[in-house]
């Protein structure tokens, strides 16, 4: 008999929390062959990752999937064998108490952030005693051993490699979005937050010697975009080019064709949790925009990372990567800091595809899920 599970996110930041937990719901359904319902707060949010999906079902099966509303009046329903909440999202009252009621126990997990501090090996699969008798266990995405791992389907690279190995798949896939590359350019993707330090980054591009191409998914940084080029009202399909700079703004896309599009590209900008693991799996240079958090505890996240992912660079390599992240994200000068990285360029490209290639030696997070789930039993 399928074990079921209720995974359970509270959409908080724009996309990243039901990105993750959208993506490992169809993975455990579609490799491990379980049940899964997957409760969203925010069915809007999800409607633009699975476009096909009804933004007013109660209830709705999607590539597998059990996917409900989570209401802000809950209703009765039979607990899973395995209970996620995603990002510390708080489970309805009610459905903790049917936990705490049920004839056998269910394993409650707190699905985490992905981060690469130090401390949280020691803290994955930790115990959380709660009052009414129930525990829950934390479980850590992360990059080594001790940690989940990350998500990533199993024939992801496969396809990755499909994808880069057919030119006519590129030019195909692009050409569905209206992208038209300038033989010899640069083509970049940029995911991000607000950040006063873009100008600079595209003064750069623009004047540099080597065209380059920017696709922009609409998004927060649009309005930084539109300030750059004095366009309040530039929009999807949109095409402008300044200098050796073209950019084009493209309009929200599937996970699957977001996938594509990291893969077709040379670089590409990411922001939060979702998108930073995928540029990841794409195997390409790539610059993250770390979601803020107060007194600036992002910084050790990123700057944890930063120590983790640079290994295996030169010194002088290494400096360069890093201070574009930190410029990126400390409001420091774009500019030169990615003049500065193009001096590295084929050895930056090397090592994230090397990197990609490290990560995904080690068991991902659906698998290390279910094999915790079997420990336990």
């Amino acid at each position: 008999m399928k074990s079921t599970w209720d995974i359970f996110c509270t959409v908080v930041d724009n996309y990243g929390d039901i990105g993750v937990t959208w993506r490992l719901a169809r993975q455990l359904v579609a490799e491990q062959g379980l049940a899964v319902r997957l409760w969203v707060d925010d069915l809007e949010a999800f409607v633009r990752l699975c476009p096909a999906a009804d933004a007013g079902a109660a209830q709705q099966w999607r590539a597998g999937v059990d996917v409900r509303h989570w209401p802000g009046q809950w209703q009765p329903v039979a607990p899973g064998d395995v209970v996620i909440g995603a990002f510390g999202c708080r489970l309805p009252a009610d459905y903790i108490e049917a936990l705490r009621l049920r004839a056998r126990p269910a394993l409650w997990l707190n699905l985490e952030y992905l981060s690469a501090e130090d401390w949280v090996e020691g803290c994955h699969g930790l115990a959380s005693p709660q009052a009414n008798g129930l525990r829950t266990l934390f479980f850590f995405p992360g990059f080594t051993y001790k940690t989940g791992g990350l998500l990533r389907e199993g024939t992801l690279l496969a396809r990755r490699e499909a994808f880069e190995a057919d030119p006519a798949a590129r030019t195909a896939f692009l050409g569905s979005l209206g992208v038209q590359v300038e033989e010899g350019a640069r083509l970049l993707s940029l995911f991000a937050y607000e950040n006063a330090q873009l100008s600079n980054w595209l003064d750069a591009l623009a004047e540099d010697g080597q065209p380059s191409h920017l696709l922009v998914p609409e998004g927060r940084i649009l309005a930084d975009v539109r300030q750059w080029l004095c366009e309040p009202g530039l929009g999807v399909g949109d095409v402008r080019r300044k200098g050796a700079l073209t950019v084009q703004i493209l309009p929200f896309v599937s996970q699957d064709d977001y996938d594509r599009l990291l893969w077709a590209c040379d670089f590409n900008a990411v922001r939060g949790e979702d998108s930073f693991v995928r540029a990841q799996w794409a195997g390409k240079p790539l610059l993250w925009h770390i979601y803020v958090q107060d007194e600036n505890a992002h910084w050790e996240k990123l700057e944890a990372f930063l120590k983790l992912y640079r290994q295996g660079l030169s010194e002088k390599a290494g400096d360069a990567l890093v201070e574009l992240w930190r410029a990126w994200n400390m409001d420091r000068d774009m500019g030169a800091a990615w003049r500065g990285v193009l001096r590295h360029w084929p050895q930056l490209q090397a090592h994230a595809r090397q990197w990609s290639a490290a990560q995904a030696a080690r068991p991902d997070l659906a698998t290390t899920l279910v094999q915790f789930y079997r420990n336990w039993l």
